[in-house]
């Protein structure tokens, strides 16, 4: 596989000082039952990098001593974790909102049948990918098949309760452009989504979060190998809105890795650019409980116009009107 990290460097991305920290985003391994073309952790089915319990529990820890208000549970497939529901039930217990990072056909895998009925009864917030309404779209980008389960998952979501008005359930929807482009307006495509699927499948859901692709790992590779990764940057480059700077996502987040240590973003974690605070280069989950991370100076490459061009790109979806 062809490497873009070291076209990131240097950057005159602006400075960003860390803000007070309110969510922690865990990625608990990067193993998935999917290979997406967008992916920038390269995960799929081959990988094995998992969360071990040890570590699982020292995130409890933190939760517990510095009152994390969401915890964001991503991957791969978060759920393939084995240690997935324990840290979602005892993170409840904590009075912490949890997100996960769902990719739909997880689903329907087996083992997870369980999956749909505890995610409803912990009131998880489920963040679902679905990169398109249209299933050639997302067959090409994502694999043969996974759009026809993308919709059965969000139909099960559904009678369970999520998307419907009233239940307390959130279900949020992802969508990633195919190509180096950079998302259409986030309103006027979530309205598209709403008819399409309301109209062919009754399906329901709060909101859309359109997200940019980052030229890391498998998308960057797929950039370099098409001659298309130096264009791309210029247009996230061209592209830039300092107004977006103030609701970038790192200000407030940080990302723990599947062996626990900390960076500032999930960008950064596939780009081995760890967290460095408090004069050290490289900090764990199990160090963190008594540091105060506001003021210290958050890494950043070219990578980080992804997040701040054009409407902006965050975990939550654009930062400014399209």
């Amino acid at each position: 596989m062809l490497e873009s990290a070291h076209l990131l460097f240097p950057s005159r991305f602006p400075t960003l000082k860390r803000r007070r920290l309110e969510t922690l985003q865990v990625n608990l391994g990067y193993r998935c039952n999917q290979t997406c073309q967008h992916c920038h952790v390269n995960a799929g089915p081959g990988r094995t990098e998992s969360m071990e319990r040890e570590t699982v529990e020292q995130v409890l820890e933190f939760l517990r001593a510095r009152g994390i208000a969401t915890l964001d549970l991503t991957g791969g497939a978060p759920e393939l974790n084995p240690h997935f529901c324990y840290l979602v039930e005892q993170a409840g217990t904590l009075g912490v909102k949890v997100i996960d990072r769902c990719n739909l056909t997880i689903l329907e895998e087996p083992g997870q049948e369980h999956l749909v009925d505890f995610l409803a009864a912990n009131r998880v917030e489920v963040v679902a990918s679905l990169p398109c309404y249209l299933e050639e779209n997302v067959d090409h980008q994502r694999g043969k098949g996974v759009y026809a389960a993308s919709i059965r998952g969000l139909q099960r979501l559904n009678a369970a309760g999520y998307g419907r008005e009233g239940s307390g359930l959130c279900l949020n929807l992802v969508y990633n452009p195919a190509g180096p482009e950079l998302p259409p307006p986030q309103e006027a495509l979530e309205a598209d989504y709403r008819r399409r699927l309301g109209e062919r499948f009754g399906i329901r859901f709060n909101h859309l979060f359109t997200l940019a692709n980052m030229p890391i790992r498998r998308f960057g590779s797929q950039l370099l190998s098409r001659g298309e990764f130096g264009k791309y940057l210029e247009l996230l480059r061209d592209s830039f809105r300092p107004t977006n700077l103030e609701g970038l996502m790192c200000l407030s987040q940080i990302s723990v890795d599947w062996r626990g240590y900390l960076f500032d973003c999930d960008f950064n974690q596939m780009l081995d650019l760890p967290l460095a605070a408090d004069g050290r280069l490289r900090l764990h989950i199990s160090e963190l409980a008594g540091l105060d991370l506001a003021g210290e100076s958050i890494r950043v490459a070219e990578h980080c116009y992804g997040c701040a061009a054009g409407q902006g790109s965050s975990c939550g979806g654009a930062l400014a009107a399209g």
